[in-house]
């Protein structure tokens, strides 16, 4: 497919806006490693191939095992991640596709056993991120496969 808008170009603005929100969550204090899997997973619900691509070679730079990317989208049944990882992701599904009514308040509380009140606020900023970042990619059918990970995550 060929891209349809190379909006980085056409919007500086724009996507200067956008990065402004990915500075935020880089500087808040999430773990980049759980920022990963939260940006893969939210690219795999949303099925992102660009952002895909970006997040499992950016996770697999800092050190993620390919055991835990492979099994990301049957995080439930695996286990190799932690109960905050558990956590996070169980989010980031409900805030990716919001359940009519909103989301439930077990599900906040027990999210709310991981993280406090400004990690979830960070949390969901992340997500928030994520999915703007897909929704762009997708609409505007960013190249697939050009994307190399900076060298100063890589190990």
């Amino acid at each position: 497919m060929q891209q349809r808008i190379h909006y980085m170009k056409i919007a500086p603005d724009a996507f200067k806006a956008m990065l402004g929100v990915e500075s935020y969550v880089r500087d808040s204090g999430l773990e980049h490693s759980l920022l990963e899997l939260i940006k893969t997973r939210v690219s795999q619900m949303n099925g992102c191939a660009f952002c895909l691509d970006m997040h499992t070679k950016d996770a697999r730079a800092a050190g993620e095992t390919e055991q835990r990317l492979y099994l990301l989208s049957a995080w439930r049944e695996s286990p190799f991640y932690t109960e905050r990882e558990r956590a996070a992701l169980l989010w980031a599904e409900n805030v990716t596709q919001l359940p009519v009514g909103g989301i439930p308040d077990e599900i906040f509380d027990q999210v709310s056993r991981s993280f406090d009140e400004k990690a979830l606020v960070d949390l969901t900023m992340a997500i928030i991120a994520i999915n703007g970042w897909n929704r762009l990619s997708i609409s505007f059918r960013t190249e697939v496969g050009t994307y190399q990970p900076p060298k100063a995550h890589a190990k």
